[in-house]
């Protein structure tokens, strides 16, 4: 799969650590920045572009960090096209692709250790969206509220 990654300097370690990871289990990585810790940088700097080459599909899916997770998912889900969410569980991992077709995590460089957000990332992965009518129906109402409807 090939998979977009951004950060700002709250979530470069563990941006570092997922982008090595990612490319040991045979992902191809887009990393969007940042590209070296400085403690001035801003998320949107980084997550808008990886966002829109979600939307474009340069890449399959995105992984978006800053220090919460927080701000990497309203500033994403700006961007027309995106389904962003803030996640922490496995459950919502999976669920999020399944039933809300989710494309990209976000997550916490501060809030969430190494080992859970691998965890976390290989869950979204491997996860598929539903083809179910009424998946299908919700997105649909989502996708109306983009249009101002």
């Amino acid at each position: 799969m090939r998979v977009g990654i951004a950060t700002d300097h709250g979530g470069f370690a563990l941006k570092e650590e997922l982008v090595a990871q990612l490319r040991a289990a045979g992902h191809e990585v887009v990393d969007f920045g940042a590209h070296s810790l400085q403690v001035d940088d801003d998320y949107p700097d980084f997550v808008v572009s990886l966002a829109k080459a979600v939307v474009a599909a340069n890449v399959d899916r995105g992984v978006a960090i800053c220090g919460s997770g927080v701000g990497a998912s309203v500033c994403a889900n700006k961007i027309r096209g995106v389904r962003a969410a803030l996640i922490h569980d496995h459950f919502s991992a999976r669920q999020g692709v399944e039933d809300d077709h989710m494309n990209i995590l976000c997550m916490g460089g501060r809030t969430v250790g190494p080992a859970v957000a691998w965890d976390l990332v290989q869950t979204f992965l491997a996860a598929e969206g539903s083809r179910a009518e009424r998946h299908l129906r919700r997105l649909g109402k989502v996708a109306s509220l983009e249009e101002g409807r």
